[in-house]
């Protein structure tokens, strides 16, 4: 598996896919998705689907695929070989997400959560192998949230899709699905395994960080001695998570941001202020030197509408 490209950029997401089966022809296919890493404070998220004939879906049994979480790591590799070695029958797809990438939107000025991160990751899985011209019958995926919200989501998004299942626990009920946990744990671990920093000589390759689950203790010694007091923690980090934010509060400069204005905003606070200086410049001119109300210089406003002020009563 080639992740160059992807480590140029980390901030950036990536699809990296097989070559359509020829067995799959014109042939209904199954499509099953799932994702790894969505909890860790570290890494990538990546969304990873597989494909196959209605007709060859059986020979995923004899791959012995589950779900990834159940299986060692020599498992999971032995079983994504099996899915390359079969590629005449078997095909899938992966997009990478970066932290940095999950980070932006989480913490932008309009919000994008995880759950819509996650439910657009599938859609464009989805509409990629639609795009390679492949016929799709069916779609099983694991749920994101409320699986019949997700579910009716998706029958809207894809309506010539004859049939979507969204349900808890798919990886474990449905082959096709364990076969797409595997493949986005594997690109996971590979991409964790190949990450190149971006930030110079004080990180390098040799650095343990551990599987990225807050609860893990490498993941927390890793917190605790790579978190630069102005700068924060490299991009390998997800800044949105709120692990990281209790993390820095303890060993990082604070920070008070002042408040950014919408163009809107700015433009009625200064109206405001000019109305406000407006008055505080006659009530100090009346207070220094009263006058009679028939001197006193009146705005037009008040002249063209004969209204009095309080000082002028």
């Amino acid at each position: 598996m080639d992740l160059e490209k992807f480590h140029l950029d980390n901030g950036q997401d990536y699809i990296i896919k097989s070559a359509i089966p020829p067995e799959i022809g014109c042939n209904e296919v199954l499509i099953g998705i799932d994702e790894a890493g969505r909890g860790p404070v570290l890494g990538p998220m990546v969304y990873g689907a597989c494909y196959v004939s209605r007709k060859d879906e059986p020979l995923l049994t004899t791959l012995k695929v589950a779900d990834s979480k159940t299986l060692t790591e020599e498992q999971r590799d032995g079983c994504f070989s099996n899915l390359q070695n079969g590629r005449d029958t078997f095909g899938w797809i992966a997009q990478i997400l970066p932290p940095a990438s999950i980070s932006r939107g989480m913490l932008s000025r309009c919000k994008y959560n995880l759950n819509a991160i996650s439910h657009d990751s599938a859609m464009l899985l989805i509409q990629s192998i639609l795009d390679m011209g492949v016929t799709v019958g069916a779609v099983f995926l694991d749920t994101v949230g409320d699986p019949g919200k997700y579910e009716a989501k998706l029958k809207e998004r894809f309506p010539l899709i004859p049939a979507i299942t969204v349900s808890k626990k798919a990886d474990s009920l449905f082959p096709v699905v364990s076969a797409a946990s595997i493949v986005a744990k594997v690109c996971r671990d590979q991409a964790l395994k190949e990450w190149r920093f971006l930030e110079g000589d004080r990180f390098h390759r040799e650095i343990k960080y551990g599987s990225g689950y807050p609860a893990d203790p490498m993941t927390k010694k890793f917190l605790e001695e790579h978190c630069d007091r102005v700068f924060g923690y490299p991009q390998l980090i997800r800044f949105s998570w709120s692990t990281t934010e209790k993390a820095m509060e303890a060993a990082a400069v604070p920070v008070r941001w002042e408040k950014i204005l919408t163009e809107e905003e700015a433009s009625a606070t200064a109206s405001t202020q000019q109305i406000t200086k407006f008055f505080r410049k006659r009530a100090r001119v009346e207070d220094e030197a009263p006058m009679e109300p028939a001197t006193v210089s009146r705005h037009r406003f008040f002249s063209e509408r004969n209204i009095v002020t309080v000082s002028s009563l």
